[in-house]
This record gives C-alpha cells, structure tokens and sequence, in this order.
C-alpha cells in the first residue's frame, strides 16, 4: 500500500491534517508551538478544564486513588468514586440510573454493540457524530439518514420499516451548532414503537437536559464538564443490560478514579449555574455583534458558530491568517463536512471576555 501518495493527495486537496502542540494549560488563553493565542476552538464551554476547584479535586482524587484505575469496571477498576459520580450523573439528568464509559465514542458503540440483537433498524440525522455512524455499521445494519432535522423526511423513512427500531440524534449538532427537536422525535418514536437515542456531547452542562421517558441519554465529561469520560443514563434495567452486553465498557479499563472524582466538582459547579451565564452571555454578544457588522454566522443558540467558507483552501488561509493575529480558530473541512460547507468553528468559553469576542470578529471581516 503506498501511504505515501494518498497523503500528497490529501495535502493537494487542502484537506491534510496536522496536529498543533500545546504548551500550556487548556484555557481562554493559550500557548500553541510558541504562540500565545485566544483560544476560539476548545470545547471546554464552562471554562472549567483549568479550574481552581476542579484543579484541587483532581489532586485530592489522586492522593486518595492513585492516578490509573487498574483494571476494568467489572474487574477491580470500580472505585468508589465511579459509583458515587455515577449516581450523582443519574441524579442531574433525572435517570433512575446512569453507567461511565472512557469517551463519548465508546459509549456510542457500547450502546449499539449491547442492543446488535435487538434492533431490526436504525435512522439517524443526517449530520449526526462520526461514532454514532460507526457504530451503526459496526452491527451489522443499514446506515440509513433521514434529512438534518426534517420530521416529514424521517416520517417518510420510518413508513418502510418493520419489526424494532431506534431513532439516533445529536442533540447539538457538532459543527452547525444547531438543535434536535426532541419533542418532535419522541412523539413520531412513541408513535412507531421505537427507542429514541440522543448524543447530548455538546449540550451537557450548557443546556437543561430533555429527556423523553424511556429514551436512551448520552452525554461527554469532556466537554462543558472540562475532564474526560462519558456516561449513558436510562432505566435502571438498561443500564443493568449495558453493564452484562455492552463491549466497549465490559473490556475497556475504567478511567482515572481521581477524574472523577475532579468531575464531582465539575457537575458542582455547573449546578451553581455561574459559569453557565457567563458563557450564554457571551452567545448573546457574538451574535449579535456578529450581525451588526454583518457576518453571515449561521443561526445558533449554542456555543458552537459556524462561519460558512465554501471551500478548503480559503477557510485554511483564513485560520492561518487569524493564528497569525494571534487568534486560535479551526478551519473544518471534509470528510468532517460535506464539501461545499467548509467553515471557521468558532467555539465560545465562559471565561472568554467580550472585547476578545469583538477582537475576533473584526479580525475574521477583514480576513474575508
């Protein structure tokens, strides 16, 4: 296999990726490969990575557990702190019971792995995470999509269905931003006899969580919440059925007890809902500084803003024209989106201030 002339290939299309090193603690400001830069691309929404508290606890953790978990849940990897997080998680989203996996991904496959036998089809939004379309085709089944958000298009797929089924969705979609409706899907789910899934990465920690009765809820730690992990939260009968056939979780070993321990901290914090206004605050700001200027930001509520590019090589130039004037922002390009919507992914933090936010903002309308 000649690895090297597909990766020319991939630097001829604009579409090879590198990776940048950071040199300093995640945060609103920081030092990527000796520049210091705002940090406009981190999904760390609450600004709680690099936190005080959280800091301490993650400290705290470690003097009390050590650093690694040493083996899987169902081995010796379950601590005390994995079961008290758990059920301080199931507690928040308001869930009988709720179960941790290492990362979003594997939590995605796990939920799938665990229902392989018993689904006889899967519909997911067409713009729903690379792990939720993975693990889709990793059982066996049909990818098949219905239209980004449209209730008649998923009507029209689930009149061809037969036996049981799932509905999959984001619930804020990763790069437009934009919101699932949810009420909608439940009802169309209760009337189809069909499970209803969603993948809540993006909203966890940022919005209150809506979760139609016996759903299936899952949700990052990585994110809003600043550590690592994720959990899936239900009825205490699924999560029993996870924790006997969902793969991913049975053969993986348990993430740090000392995270979780910092994550306890997390879901304090964001229960006091501080760092929660200061980032909507900052929504309302970008958006409407963003209009008064007039760039064409796609509609978003989220913390999540898209600048529509149109084309790989410009929105490269760009984000490298902006690292430059020392402002981090990603340029996203295919195969992440379909060709023809490449974008800057602008990302807001809480403890971003809205002279950083107006900075940015003039600096991208004379870019473009």
């Amino acid at each position: 296999m000649d690895f090297s002339k597909i990766l020319i290939s991939l630097k001829d299309k604009h579409l090879y990726r590198s990776r940048k090193i950071t040199e300093s603690a995640q945060g609103t400001q920081i030092v990527i490969d000796g520049h210091s830069l705002i940090n406009f691309c981190s999904n760390d929404y609450l600004s709680l990575a690099n936190h005080v508290q959280v800091k301490e606890a993650f400290k705290q953790g470690v003097d009390e557990y050590g650093v690694g978990s040493g083996a899987s849940h169902l081995v010796s990897g379950h601590s005390r702190a994995h079961h008290e997080l758990e059920k301080a998680l199931a507690q928040y989203t308001g869930q009988q019971r709720a179960l941790l996996y290492s990362t979003g991904y594997s939590a995605n496959l796990g939920v799938f792995s665990a229902l392989k036998g018993e689904l006889d089809w899967v519909l997911q939004d067409k713009l729903n995470h690379a792990s939720l379309i993975d693990a889709n085709q990793l059982i066996g089944l049909p990818l098949q999509r219905y239209l980004h958000n449209d209730i008649t298009s998923l009507e029209k797929k689930l009149d061809k269905q037969a036996g049981q089924g799932m509905i999959v969705t984001d619930t804020v979609f990763s790069m437009d931003g934009d919101s699932a409706k949810l009420d909608d899907l439940q009802k169309i789910a209760n009337f189809s006899n069909a499970v209803l899934m969603q993948d809540d990465a993006h909203g966890f920690g940022v919005f209150e969580s809506n979760i139609p009765k016996n759903s299936i809820y899952m949700a990052t730690l990585g994110k809003a919440a600043g550590t690592m992990g994720a959990f899936v939260a239900g009825k205490a009968d699924f999560i029993e059925f996870l924790i006997q056939k969902s793969r991913p979780y049975i053969y993986t070993t348990a993430i740090s007890p000392a995270i979780c321990v910092a994550t306890l901290k997390s879901l304090e914090l964001i229960k006091q809902g501080e760092q929660k206004a200061k980032l909507l605050a900052h929504i309302d700001f970008f958006r409407n500084f963003s209009q008064a200027i007039g760039l064409p930001i796609s509609a978003s509520k989220s913390a999540i803003q898209p600048l529509i590019i149109g084309d790989s090589e410009k929105a490269l130039k760009i984000s490298q024209k902006l690292f430059e004037q020392g402002f981090y922002v990603s340029a996203i390009r295919p195969p992440t989106v379909p060709k023809g919507t490449e974008r800057l992914r602008i990302t807001l933090n809480a403890n971003h201030t809205q002279s950083q936010i107006e900075q940015l903002l003039v600096h991208i309308k004379n870019a473009l």
